[in-house]
């Protein structure tokens, strides 16, 4: 009997890299629930190559498109509603990949309809994790992170005790601009922030791969989902992108988790539960273990370059300001991207917005629900704007 598989961010990079490995096992999935903003292209042809029994389209003008053409269409429902999404079953695995604060509604609706559940939206675990968590419990759903390195660490800790560990590494590229000097990033335009030198990622994640600011969220990411302390957990430089994470013991041992640079290892992984001979999905010629272990370097992040590694300790101090960074950089990379400011300006008007002086009144809020979490980061959108004057 086929398994269940949905994919929230069907069209995104995660959700693509999910569709190339079950288009190697099409015998094993069933296309359940997929879910996707508006690429009407996208859209379209995987509702003719996969048609799953639900599509959820967000944008309406594009559900309405979507809905009209395929109105004769038989056994798919396209909706522009998950609560319309009517079950008497759980889905087996569901991939939940909406990039931003946009992402969290559907992944708490997720962990209600699935029995496992791949979670690639950083934004939603730094925002919510707390309800996240909650309702983990309530519907007994198995929870496996698969941005590369919350997946290494989530492998690494199995079967380790967590008081042995000294601390915990995650490693950043250093994106395009690693050896750039200071005063090189005034003049920076999007098309060159885009550039990652080893991953293939959308365009917000590109930009917060050369601010750092992937780091930032991802470290606050690992703390919430592991329980781990915010003194041992740090940000190692590793341009090569091939190791992932570290776990340093007390006992004097080091573990870490090696693989190529591409997502569809961490996601197979997770999918068939390590039960996986990863060539099947990728290419042979992507494996040279031992040629890359030979030119593997690390190196501390550089504060001056990347002033937003800063913004960890800042983070760490009340339990709503991963919130309000949230919301601002996605403001912001959304404004650099569309060419309204500047580079450099993402990082100095975040810092306006910690000293902003209502910042602390909804930075200390520990939210109990979704709209409370909503209320904070529309209050951090709006200031966003505003300082920028837009």
């Amino acid at each position: 009997m086929k398994k269940l598989l949905s994919i929230l961010g069907s069209t995104g990079s995660i959700g693509l890299t999910t569709l190339n490995i079950i288009d190697k096992k099409k015998n094993y999935f069933k296309p359940f629930i997929f879910s996707a903003n508006k690429n009407y292209k996208s859209i379209c042809k995987q509702i003719i190559k996969y048609r799953p029994k639900y599509f959820v389209i967000n944008d309406y003008k594009v559900f309405k498109k979507v809905k009209n053409r395929f109105k004769n269409i038989k056994n798919i429902k396209i909706l522009n509603d998950f609560n319309l999404i009517k079950l008497n079953k759980k889905t087996d695995v569901t991939i939940t990949a909406i990039p931003g604060i946009e992402g969290l509604k559907p992944t708490i609706l997720a962990i209600k309809f699935s029995k496992k559940i791949l979670i690639a939206n950083k934004e939603s675990i730094i925002c919510g994790w707390d309800l996240i968590k909650k309702n983990i419990k309530k519907y007994k759903t198995k929870v496996i992170p698969i941005d590369s390195e919350h997946f290494s660490i989530f492998k690494l800790l199995q079967k380790v005790n967590q008081k042995d560990i000294k601390k915990i590494y995650i490693t950043a590229s250093g994106g395009p601009f690693l050896n750039f000097k200071l005063n090189n990033l005034k003049g920076i335009k999007p098309n060159q922030a885009i550039k990652h030198p080893k991953w293939k990622m959308g365009k917000k994640i590109s930009i917060d791969s050369a601010t750092l600011m992937n780091k930032v969220l991802e470290v606050i990411e690992a703390q919430k989902i592991f329980n781990i302390s915010k003194n041992k957990i740090g940000v190692l430089i590793h341009p090569e992108s091939l190791i992932h994470a570290f776990i340093e013991f007390k006992n004097g041992l080091t573990y870490f988790i090696y693989h190529e640079t591409s997502m569809t290892i961490p996601i197979a992984n997770a999918i068939f539960d390590s039960n996986v001979e990863i060539k099947k999905y990728l290419k042979i010629d992507q494996f040279n273990f031992e040629k890359n272990i030979k030119n593997m370097t690390f190196r501390n992040v550089d504060s001056k370059l990347f002033p937003s590694i800063k913004l960890i300790k800042e983070i760490n101090k009340f339990p709503s300001t991963s919130i309000i960074v949230n919301a601002a950089n996605e403001i912001l990379v959304d404004q650099f991207l569309r060419k309204n400011i500047e580079f450099l300006s993402i990082l100095r008007t975040i810092k306006t917005i910690l000293n902003d002086r209502n910042y602390k009144k909804y930075a200390i809020r520990k939210p109990q629900n979704i709209n409370q979490i909503t209320e904070i980061d529309h209050w951090a959108r709006k200031l966003t704007l505003k300082k920028l004057k837009i």
